[in-house]
């Protein structure tokens, strides 16, 4: 299971990249296993602000769809629009081409409640 020491995760088993103000987000290897071949990501929140813990958006694989929630307050400015065409990069690459939205964050002190790589390896027994 790859869990890169340079990311931020939730429980949700969301990854969270920060570069200053903006969180590129995804989710994490060992989600897209749990949930097996992605058919489908669905984001509709493009330009919203919304929430921390706030469903953004859902993930449909072969067999399930589960919601996606929001690491950090902000707005969401960017959707990985390559993912409509080709779901399956949430699979084969979820820390790189299977990235899922970029948002501008609202509020900095949120970044410390997230988990670091040892913190997520304890949430999934790793």
């Amino acid at each position: 299971m790859n869990i890169p020491s340079e990311l931020k995760y939730t429980k949700d088993h969301e990854w969270v990249k920060i570069d200053g103000d903006i969180a590129t987000v995804g989710i994490t290897d060992f989600a897209q296993g749990e949930l097996g071949d992605i058919v489908y990501v669905e984001v509709e929140t493009v330009d919203e602000t919304l929430e921390k813990e706030a469903v953004f958006g859902t993930v449909e694989a072969v067999k399930t769809v589960s919601d996606l929630f929001l690491p950090l307050t902000g707005e969401i400015i960017e959707f990985n629009e390559s993912l409509e065409d080709e779901p399956e990069k949430v699979n084969t690459d979820p820390y790189g081409e299977g990235w899922m939205v970029k948002i501008k964050i609202s509020n900095p002190g949120e970044v410390d409640a997230l988990l670091s790589d040892a913190q997520y390896k304890e949430v999934v027994g790793a």
